[in-house]
C-alpha cells in the first residue's frame, strides 16, 4: 500500500507538473520533496526512488547524457532529416511567428492576445479616406472600366499620381505618406468596394513591389532616387517574378542574369546580362521601372565568388535598351493593367541589384520577406470589401424584393444564405483588422498572413455565390446597376495570386507553420545542420529533452482536457464568450499533440502527404480566425448587438475544427495510433455543432435595418448616392424602412375591408388618401418609396450595337434618339 501511495504521488506531481508545463528542475525538486516527506511519515521503498534516481540522473548528468543518449538520437536525426532545398530554407527563414507561435504550443496565453494595441486610423489617415479616396471613387463607373474602357479613365490614373496614392507605404521623408498597415488596407478595402481594377491598382505598388523591397534592402542612392519617384507617380512600379514555365516557384525560373563585362554610359564596367520571359505582370503595361527575380551566375569568376549565386532581383527602367513589355492579358474579364514583359541579353550594370551587389543572390528571402506583409493587407482587404457590398446589399434587396407578397428575407432558406454572408463577413473584418494590426506592430507574420490570403478569398467566394443566390436575375445580367458581377468574377483571380489556394492550403499554412511556430523542431534542424558536430549536439542535446517534455505535456493537457471538455481551463474572461476561450485551448493543446505525433511518425513524408497537413493547417486556420473574432470583439466593447456574430462564428470553427480532425484521424496511419489520438482529443464523440436556425436568424437580423453594427461592420466601403449602384438600394432600403408604418396601415385597412386594391399601386393610394386612410404626406412617402423600391429591383438594358462593343456609334445613337441605346428598365 505504501509503495502504491509513493507511486500515486509520483504521478501526480508528474501529471501537475506535465499539464502546468513546469521547468524539469521545478518538477523533480517537487517529486523528490513530497517522496521525502511520504518516506519520513510511512516506511522507505526502493521503487519510487529508483525511478526518482534515474529520471535526476538523466537530467543532472549532462555528460553522461549527451555522449550515451544524445550522440545516437542525434545521428539518427540528421539521417531522417527531410532534404531541404535553398529556396524553402530561404522560405522558413522568412517573415515572424507571432499569434500564430501561442496557438500551435497547446497553450495560448489569452491575455496577450487582447492585449494587442488596437490599431486605429490617424487623423490624417481618416481624411484621407474621407476625402481623396471618396473623390477617386466618385471618378470612375465600373460598369464602363469593366466593359466599355477596360481601363481607368485619365482623369483618374492624374489623380492617383498627384494624390500620392502609390506612396502610401513610403515614409514621409521620402515624399510619401507613411500610413499604417491599417490605413493602407482601409484604402484599397474601399477602392475595392467601387471598383476591383482600382483596388489593384494602388494595392500592387504598395504591397509587394519595388518600394517594399527598397525600403528594407535597397541602398542609400536607390531610395533616394527611387522613392521620391514613386510617391509622386514619376514613376509607376511593376514587378515581375511569375514566368511560363515556373509559375510562382521562383527556385524553378529559367530567367538568368550572367555576370560579365559590358559598356554601360560609355565605360567598361562589370554587370550582368540578363534574359527573361515573365507573364501575369501586375501594371506591367504602365510601369516605368521594373522589378525583376531571376537566377544570377558568375561563370567567370568575375566577382571571386561561386558560380551560382542564387535568386537575384533588380530594377530596371523600363525604357532601357532591350527591355520589352508586351501587350495585356485580360485577367477574367478584369481590366486592370497586366500583361507580359521580355528581355534577351539585356546588359545592366550591378548596382541596379536591389541592395547592390551585398543582397546578390538573396532574392528568394526578400520576396518572401517582404510578402509575408504585403500578402497580410491586400488579398484580405480586397475580400473584405467585396464581402462588405454583398453583406450591406444583400440584406437590403431581401428586404426590398417580395415574393408571393412577402419580403424574400422571411424565407428561410433565403435566411440561411443571409446568415453565412453575415458570420463570414464579420469574421472577415475581424481577421483584417487583427492581421493589419501585427504589421503595424512590426510583425511579418508569414504563416499568419497565409492563412489571411487562403481563408478570407475563401470566404469572399462562399459569401459571393451566396448573393448571387438571394440576388437571383437581379445579380447576373451586367450593367450599371450591378454590384456584385465584377466582384464575384474577381474571386478567382484573387485565389490565383501568388499560386491557386490549392497551394497555401495544402503546402504553405502547416508546412511552414509546423517548423516555425513549433518551440523546438527548426532550432533542431538548425543544429543537425551545424558544421561543428559536437556544437550540434550540445544544442541539440537541450532542444531534444525538452522538445520530449513538451510533447508529454502536450498529451497530458490533451487528455485532461479532452476528459473535462475543457472546463478546467481558467478563462481569460468573464461573460458569455469565456467558455468559448476554454474549447480553443483545448483544440490548441490537440493541434500541438497531432502535430507532434505526425512529424515524428511520418517525418519528410508529411510534406507529401498533403492532405493530412492540409487538414491540420485548417485546425490551425480556424484557431486564428476565432481568436480574430474575439479579439474583434473585445476591441469593440463587447456590445450585445456582436454577440450572437461570436457565437454564430466560433460555434461554426469549432464544428470545423473537429470536423478537420475526425478527417486527419480517418486517413492517418497506422490506424491503431489514429484511433488512440481520436479517443485522447474527443472521448466522448462530437459535441461541436454548427449554428442553429435560431442563431442564423439573430445575425440576420442586423443587415434588415439600420444599425450601429450594420454601419460599423461595411465600413469603410463606397455606397454613393442613388444613381451608383450600391447606393440605389440603399436609398430605397432607406425609404421603405420609413414608409414601414404606412404600409402597414395600406395592408391592415385591405384586410379589413376599408379599402379595395386597384391594378395599380398610385390608383390603390388615391383610394386610400380619398378615404382619409393616409394623408398626403403619407401617400407622397409611400409612393416615393415604393417607386425607389421597383427601380432598384431592375437590371439594365442595352442595344445590341453596345452589347457588341460599338461605342461610337452608341454616343451618335445616344445623341439621336436615347431610348434606343438604354431603354426603360426590364
Amino acid at each position: 500500500m505504501v509503495i502504491l501511495t509513493q507511486l500515486l504521488i509520483l504521478a501526480g506531481v508528474v501529471w501537475a507538473a506535465a499539464y502546468w508545463r513546469l521547468r524539469t528542475g521545478v518538477a523533480l525538486f517537487t517529486a523528490g520533496f513530497m517522496l521525502f516527506i511520504v518516506t519520513l511519515t510511512g516506511e522507505f521503498r526502493f521503487i519510487p526512488w529508483i525511478l526518482f534516481g534515474v529520471f535526476a540522473l538523466l537530467y543532472l548528468a549532462d555528460d553522461l547524457r549527451k555522449d550515451k543518449i544524445t550522440r545516437p538520437i542525434f545521428k539518427a536525426f540528421k539521417k531522417v532529416l527531410p532534404p531541404m532545398n535553398q529556396t524553402e530554407q530561404e522560405a522558413l527563414e522568412a517573415g515572424d511567428i507571432w499569434w500564430d507561435g501561442e496557438l500551435f504550443r497547446g497553450n495560448p496565453d489569452w491575455q496577450t492576445l487582447l492585449g494587442y494595441r488596437m490599431t486605429q486610423l490617424s487623423q490624417d489617415e481618416q481624411s484621407f479616406l474621407d476625402n481623396e479616396v471618396e473623390t477617386l471613387c466618385k471618378m470612375v463607373s465600373d460598369w464602363q472600366i469593366a466593359f466599355q474602357d477596360k481601363d481607368l479613365p485619365p482623369e483618374a490614373w492624374e489623380y492617383l499620381k498627384t494624390q500620392g496614392f502609390w506612396g502610401l507605404i513610403i515614409p514621409k521623408q521620402y515624399g510619401g505618406k507613411g500610413f499604417s498597415a491599417l490605413a493602407h488596407s482601409s484604402i484599397v478595402a474601399k477602392l475595392s468596394s467601387r471598383s476591383s481594377v482600382l483596388g489593384v491598382t494602388v494595392m500592387v505598388p504598395n504591397s509587394l513591389g519595388p518600394a517594399e523591397l527598397l525600403l528594407h534592402y535597397g541602398t542609400q542612392a536607390q531610395k533616394e532616387y527611387y522613392l521620391p519617384r514613386l510617391a509622386k507617380g514619376d514613376d509607376i512600379p511593376c514587378f515581375a517574378l511569375t514566368g511560363p514555365k515556373a509559375g510562382s516557384d521562383a527556385g524553378a525560373i529559367p530567367d538568368t542574369g550572367i555576370v560579365c563585362k559590358g559598356e554601360y554610359q560609355g565605360e567598361e564596367v562589370i554587370g550582368m546580362r540578363l534574359t527573361w520571359d515573365k507573364r501575369y505582370i501586375t501594371l506591367a503595361p504602365v510601369a516605368t521601372v521594373l522589378g525583376l527575380a531571376f537566377k544570377m551566375y558568375d561563370p567567370d569568376g568575375l566577382l571571386g565568388g561561386e558560380e551560382n549565386l542564387g535568386i537575384t532581383l533588380a530594377l530596371i527602367p523600363t525604357d532601357h535598351p532591350g527591355v520589352e513589355i508586351g501587350q495585356r492579358h485580360y485577367p477574367m474579364g478584369q481590366a486592370f493593367m497586366n500583361g507580359p514583359t521580355r528581355g534577351k541579353d539585356v546588359f545592366i550594370p550591378l548596382d541596379w541589384i536591389i541592395g547592390g551587389q551585398e543582397y546578390a543572390g538573396k532574392g528568394w528571402q526578400m520576396l518572401v520577406d517582404c510578402l509575408s506583409a504585403g500578402r497580410g493587407i491586400s488579398l484580405p482587404s480586397s475580400s473584405s470589401a467585396t464581402s462588405k457590398i454583398a453583406y450591406r446589399a444583400t440584406g437590403a434587396y431581401a428586404v426590398l424584393r417580395k415574393q408571393f407578397k412577402t419580403e424574400i428575407a422571411n424565407f428561410e432558406g433565403v435566411e440561411e444564405a443571409l446568415a453565412r454572408i453575415a458570420g463570414s463577413t464579420y469574421q472577415l473584418e475581424a481577421a483584417r483588422v487583427l492581421t493589419a494590426g501585427a504589421v503595424d506592430l512590426g510583425v511579418k507574420p508569414s504563416v499568419v498572413t497565409a492563412i489571411a490570403k487562403y481563408h478570407m478569398t475563401e470566404m469572399a467566394r462562399s459569401i459571393l455565390s451566396d448573393a448571387m443566390d438571394v440576388h437571383g436575375g437581379r445579380g447576373i445580367i451586367m450593367g450599371d446597376r450591378n454590384y456584385l458581377s465584377t466582384g464575384y468574377m474577381s474571386m478567382p483571380i484573387s485565389i490565383t495570386v501568388e499560386g491557386a489556394n490549392i497551394l497555401t492550403r495544402n503546402l504553405m499554412i502547416f508546412g511552414q507553420g509546423a517548423v516555425r511556430c513549433h518551440p523546438f523542431v527548426f532550432r533542431e534542424m538548425q543544429a543537425a545542420n551545424n558544421p561543428n558536430e559536437q556544437q550540434g549536439i550540445d544544442e541539440f542535446d537541450s532542444l531534444f529533452f525538452r522538445h520530449l517534455g513538451y510533447g508529454f505535456s502536450n498529451f497530458i493537457r490533451s487528455i485532461s482536457l479532452g476528459l473535462t471538455l475543457g472546463k478546467i481551463v481558467r478563462k481569460p474572461v468573464s461573460g458569455p464568450v469565456g467558455h468559448y476561450y476554454q474549447q480553443l485551448t483545448r483544440m490548441s493543446s490537440a493541434l500541438a499533440l497531432v502535430s507532434d505525433i505526425s512529424m515524428a511518425v511520418l517525418g519528410g513524408e508529411l510534406k507529401r502527404k498533403e492532405r493530412l497537413s492540409a487538414r491540420l493547417g485548417d485546425l490551425l486556420s480556424y484557431l486564428y480566425l476565432s481568436s480574430a473574432v474575439l479579439k474583434y470583439y473585445h476591441d469593440n466593447g463587447e456590445k450585445a448587438s456582436d454577440l450572437p456574430y461570436v457565437e454564430w462564428n466560433l460555434q461554426n470553427n469549432l464544428f470545423l475544427m473537429h470536423k478537420a480532425l475526425n478527417e486527419f484521424f480517418d486517413n492517418f496511419s497506422p490506424r491503431w495510433l489514429a484511433a488512440i489520438l481520436r479517443r485522447i482529443v474527443f472521448p466522448y464523440g462530437l459535441k461541436f455543432k454548427r449554428p442553429n436556425d435560431d442563431l442564423d436568424h439573430q445575425v440576420v437580423q442586423a443587415m434588415l435595418f439600420k444599425n450601429d453594427l450594420r454601419d460599423r461592420l461595411t465600413q469603410p466601403i463606397f455606397m454613393g448616392d442613388e444613381n451608383d449602384p450600391v447606393g440605389r438600394i440603399e436609398h430605397a432600403f432607406e425609404l421603405v424602412l420609413a414608409t414601414e408604418h404606412i404600409a402597414r396601415k395600406v395592408s391592415q385597412a385591405i384586410k379589413k375591408g376599408q379599402l379595395t386594391p386597384a391594378r395599380e399601386l398610385e390608383d390603390t393610394i388615391a383610394t386610400a388618401l380619398a378615404a382619409g386612410i393616409l394623408t398626403q404626406q403619407e401617400a407622397d412617402d409611400y409612393l416615393a418609396a415604393e417607386h425607389a423600391r421597383l427601380d432598384a429591383m431592375q437590371v439594365d438594358e442595352y442595344s445590341k450595337a453596345f452589347i457588341r462593343g460599338e461605342f461610337v456609334q452608341r454616343q451618335c445613337e445616344a445623341n439621336e434618339k436615347p431610348s434606343d441605346e438604354k431603354g426603360q428598365a426590364a
